[in-house]
């Protein structure tokens, strides 16, 4: 136990003084960062996933009831392989929206662990979308809470004088946001902000404080055909957090005869990702995505695994699920 938590340490502080800027999940690092000067910070942020583009309810609650059926998503990513303690995520949403409807909802669980940090969430979903003669634009909300616990009493530190490494911390927060989507059968644009409420926690002096840490997502996506049996959708996802720098994923997606699905991303000075996907069946669908690290990390991990499985309520009337979720 000692030698793991060591080596946690070890690498949490080599991201501290090469690549704290532009990391996705700062909530330890930043309290080993304050170590050195004597306050802390836990900062708890959105999780984000690599298949997003055909599930975007995970970052606009708009997206809810995108397709006339009921459908259920899981989704389990396993990020920085063969680092311990590295950040494990699992979540399942479920979504509907009646044929003849405009009205969509949702909800959605999640958890999150990295470290000694374990976030656990949930979330309801809403969205209303005004149709028009061949596309439409949605809006949308989501509310719930999340339940934040860091047990730093677990680890192994040389200073362990500091009474902020000597309690566990816990806290329940709600969590809120906004979006809108604007599609037609060939694209779709989206602007959300699935994290308006303070959900950034910071602990000085084992005392908790709350503050807000804004995520804006900026989406967009195409979908032509390229071939006979062969369609080919690009895409982009700009995101943006407050206090950090802006990045920006790049994605091509082809679908093979509506069954087979391939795609690539590059997140800027981040990773390379590679991902297939499988309409097994009309209702049941498969997904994995391997993220390649191309920053210097690359060097202390094996790369993100990511599997997402999926199946969609068939009833007579809904014969839409024959094609695939494009997005």
């Amino acid at each position: 136990m000692e030698r793991k938590n060591t080596d946690i340490m070890q690498y949490y502080k080599y991201f501290i003084q090469h690549t704290l800027p532009c990391l996705r999940r700062v909530h330890l690092l930043t309290l080993l960062f304050v170590t050195l000067i004597s306050t802390s910070a836990l900062a708890q942020q959105e999780p984000m996933y690599s298949q997003y583009m055909f599930n975007m309810l995970q970052i606009n609650p708009a997206y809810a009831g995108n397709r006339a059926s009921s459908n259920i998503t899981g989704v389990y990513r396993k990020q920085w392989v063969s680092v311990d303690g590295a950040p494990t995520t699992f979540a399942i949403s479920w979504d509907k929206r009646k044929e003849m409807s405009n009205v969509g909802y949702g909800f959605q669980i999640y958890n999150d662990k990295l470290g000694v940090e374990n976030t656990m969430g949930a979330q309801g979903f809403y969205s209303y979308r005004i149709p028009f003669r061949k596309s439409f634009l949605s809006f949308g909300l989501s509310g719930g809470f999340m339940y934040y616990r860091a047990e730093l009493s677990k680890l192994v530190i040389s200073n362990n004088s500091d009474p902020l490494f000597q309690a566990d911390y816990a806290v329940a927060l709600p969590t809120a946001g906004v979006g809108v989507l604007y599609a037609t059968q060939d694209w779709y644009a989206g602007l959300s902000s699935p994290a308006l409420l303070k959900t950034k926690i910071a602990g000085i002096h084992n005392e908790l404080t709350t503050s807000a840490d804004q995520h804006y997502f900026l989406t967009g996506g195409y979908i032509f055909q390229a071939t006979e049996g062969v369609k080919l959708k690009p895409s982009f996802l700009l995101k943006a957090v407050q206090g950090a720098p802006l990045e920006c994923d790049f994605n091509l997606n082809g679908w093979i005869n509506d069954a087979v699905g391939l795609g690539v991303s590059y997140r800027t000075n981040d990773a390379l990702v590679t991902m297939i996907e499988l309409q097994v069946s009309p209702v049941f669908r498969f997904g994995y995505a391997y993220d390649y690290i191309i920053s210097n990390l690359s060097t202390y991990n094996s790369g993100t695994h990511e599997l997402m499985l999926r199946y969609e309520f068939s009833t007579k009337k809904e014969q839409k699920i024959l094609s695939p979720r494009y997005y």
